[in-house]
């Protein structure tokens, strides 16, 4: 039975498979729609599917700011191998374009935008490369600034990626500072950015601890409650200094905060800079990651070729 490009397209649009793989299924099938469903999924979307239900908890994560927009993407493989090839990194490298150039609002919008260089949709592209890497692939998350200045930093290859965004005045380059501010956050991963942002729940909590810790302390026992308050209360300048990013001791001079780091190297450039926001994303965290024995796994493939 003969074909059609058109017949190509249908295929194409109906399995989401690459048009070379969709005309070669129309001829292995002699251009039986059908057939060639069946074809494509049990050589290539089977697979696929069956490798989606695996757990991907290795990847990338990867900020980039270019032309204005910063933008930072962790995309998830199974094993750290596959994420260390150069098919993967492209890859993830074209995600962040496709969010550059499209500013999708969530992951659904993000595999409907145009994969760069392509007429595919990113959701197209996906079952593709996981046929080429041959590992399940998930793009986890993502976040987008078009406003302020940007500045990308990634650590380890891919391990953690962080994107600051700065409101930048008097013309300077901020970058530096950017790039600091952002090893600052990789390196200690602030619960906040800064103490006006911790609520009155987390401080009440911080509070009772300290409390706590003074009824265990002998010296501190005997102490009227309100008295232990009060000293609770004039301690919370620690917990900002161990959680704020802002009040924290900058990494490269601990006789400054990072706010006053900023402000001085700010000014030494002829400028200012205000801290807008930042997104920290690691690879993998918060992914329960399969346990798996190795030489088990070697003894039953040994005892299935028996």
């Amino acid at each position: 039975m003969a074909f059609t490009a058109a017949d190509v397209k249908k295929l194409r649009e109906m399995t989401n498979v690459g048009m070379m793989d969709c005309k070669k299924a129309l001829s292995e099938t002699d251009g039986d729609m059908d057939k060639a469903i069946e074809w494509l999924r049990e050589k290539g979307l089977a697979k696929a599917a069956k490798k989606a239900d695996r757990i991907a908890a290795e990847g990338m994560a990867y900020a980039t700011a270019e032309n204005g927009i910063g933008v930072i993407v962790e995309v998830n493989s199974e094993t750290d191998f596959a994420a260390k090839a150069p098919i993967f990194v492209d890859f993830v490298k074209d995600i962040a374009k496709a969010i550059e150039l499209s500013a999708p609002a969530d992951l659904d919008a993000l595999k409907n935008a145009g994969y760069p260089g392509t007429d595919k949709t990113v959701g197209e592209m996906i079952p593709e490369k996981v046929m080429v890497i041959g590992e399940n692939l998930q793009i986890r998350r993502f976040a987008r600034f078009d406003r302020n200045t940007s500045v990308a930093y990634v650590h380890a290859g891919g391990k953690i990626g962080v994107l600051v965004n700065l409101e930048v005045s008097g013309g300077i380059d901020a970058t530096q500072i950017g790039k600091d501010i952002a090893m600052q956050i990789a390196a200690l991963n602030p619960r906040f950015w800064d103490k006006s942002l911790v609520s009155d729940a987390v401080l009440e909590e911080e509070k009772k601890i300290l409390v706590a810790q003074m009824d265990n302390d002998p010296k501190m026992a005997s102490k009227p409650l309100p008295v232990k308050e009060k000293i609770a209360a004039g301690k919370l300048n620690k917990f900002y200094e161990e959680n704020c990013l802002l009040q924290q001791a900058f990494v490269k001079d601990g006789d400054v905060t990072v706010e006053q780091y900023m402000a001085s190297a700010a000014k030494a450039l002829g400028g200012s800079v205000k801290f807008i926001d930042a997104v920290r994303y690691e690879k993998g965290e918060g992914i329960e990651k399969k346990q798996e024995n190795f030489a088990e796994e070697v003894a039953a493939q040994m005892n299935m070729q028996k």
